[in-house]
């Protein structure tokens, strides 16, 4: 009796310890997979980025207007200007003294001013 113990117990033992083995394994293996997945993935990343800086590049306003005119006295701004809006007091005065005829939501939706873009900087 005491030999069938001692070979359930080494079985008991060996079983757990092959189990632990074989989930050790799978937790490399899938860490492998997670790896090579991460990698595919910065992979398609980077591509991504250049696709969009390619694309950039094409669009911009430089590489459209080479392509649209075929002239070559066609030149792009070299800076850009802020414009502020601001509503024309000249014309408000003067829209405040007719009345508009028509429906209540007509006049509630109604344009009256009209905005004038003045540059920031000259």
């Amino acid at each position: 009796m005491k030999l069938h113990k001692f070979l359930l117990t080494i079985s008991s033992v060996t079983l757990i310890s092959l189990l632990y083995v074989h989930q050790q394994t799978e937790i490399v293996r899938l860490a492998y997979v997670g790896e090579k997945k991460t990698v595919v993935f910065q992979e398609l990343l980077d591509k991504n980025s250049i696709l969009r800086y390619n694309i950039g590049r094409s669009v911009s306003l430089v590489q459209l207007g080479s392509k649209i005119s075929g002239s070559a006295n066609y030149e792009m701004p070299g800076t850009y200007r802020l414009v502020k809006l601001v509503p024309s007091r000249a014309v408000s005065r003067a829209g405040a003294g007719t009345r508009e005829k028509g429906s209540f939501l007509a006049r509630f939706f109604s344009v009256k001013t009209q905005a004038e873009a003045k540059t920031l900087n000259p």
